[in-house]
């Protein structure tokens, strides 16, 4: 199926990437205008992938203008805690990037290029695929045919072990959500291995709820595997980066277009004549 050019520069939501025990798993779709880095495509695509403590949060868009930067984005949702446990999410995301592959032409995306980003529990969803591989068994309904791998990922106040311990409350929603047997499998760093996508690691040094520490973690073990990983501590920020004790530095806008640096550096656009 041919690419519809009428819809340069809008988006298309509420759109089904997966049905699972007869729900239907949405996305929103956010196309870039014609005469960006990538011309007219195929675009990369970047998926966003939202918080919420694996529990609620809703699909919406990144809070910076993908589409203008010349992605095709894709806002996510994914099946939530008390409803559904894990690892129900992480089947979700990657059968996202299923569909978005099945359906390249239809979009007009590279299916060479997908990228990951998310925050908070997306954060940690986005780690995860980045880095588990089929034999994790994660790969399940439609779509067997593509691949879930992706070519990029960014991490935005991610755990990285979850067996390490969290503030209270968020110990008991993470018990829930993964079971004391789950922690440690879920966790990303245990599918750490050198074929991994590059990684860029976002955190703030004050988080409250995800110690900074589990984003040096995260680094330090893509390192030691031989995957290129950046990391930007972001000083004076929460979980949220919100301000805590002082102005974020650096601001969260100057983070947010490094993020797409960083992500256009990789998927490598065209040089315009």
């Amino acid at each position: 199926m041919a690419f519809d050019t009428s819809k340069l520069g809008t988006r298309e939501l509420d759109v089904t990437y997966c049905t699972v025990e007869g729900v239907d798993l949405k996305l929103d779709l956010y196309y870039p205008t014609a005469g960006g880095p990538w011309s007219d495509g195929p675009w990369p695509a970047l998926i966003w992938v939202h918080g919420g403590a694996w529990t609620e949060g809703d699909k919406a868009p990144l809070p910076v203008n993908a589409a203008a930067a010349g992605f095709l984005m894709a806002s996510v949702n994914y099946r939530l805690y008390p409803a559904y446990r894990f690892p129900a999410m992480i089947q979700d995301l990657k059968c996202a990037i299923r569909y978005l592959r099945a359906h390249a032409a239809a979009y007009n995306l590279d299916p060479a290029c997908i990228s990951l980003v998310g925050h908070s529990a997306g954060g940690h969803l986005v780690a995860l695929a980045g880095m588990a591989e089929e034999s994790a068994g994660w790969d399940v309904g439609p779509y067997r045919d593509q691949s879930s791998r992706v070519q990029a990922v960014v991490a935005m106040s991610a755990p990285a072990d979850l067996t390490a311990r969290y503030p209270d409350w968020a110990e008991a929603i993470k018990i829930a959500v993964f079971g004391p047997e789950g922690l440690d499998g879920a966790s990303p760093i245990r599918h750490a291995h050198a074929d991994a996508p590059p990684f860029l690691i976002v955190h703030g040094a004050a988080d409250p709820l995800i110690p900074v520490a589990q984003a040096h973690l995260l680094h330090d073990t893509l390192r030691a595997a031989g995957v290129p990983s950046e990391l930007l501590i972001v000083e004076s920020a929460g979980h949220g980066f919100e301000p805590v004790g002082g102005t974020p530095a650096p601001p969260m806008e100057q983070v947010l277009a490094g993020m797409l640096t960083f992500l256009t550096g990789i998927v490598n656009p065209p040089v315009q004549e």
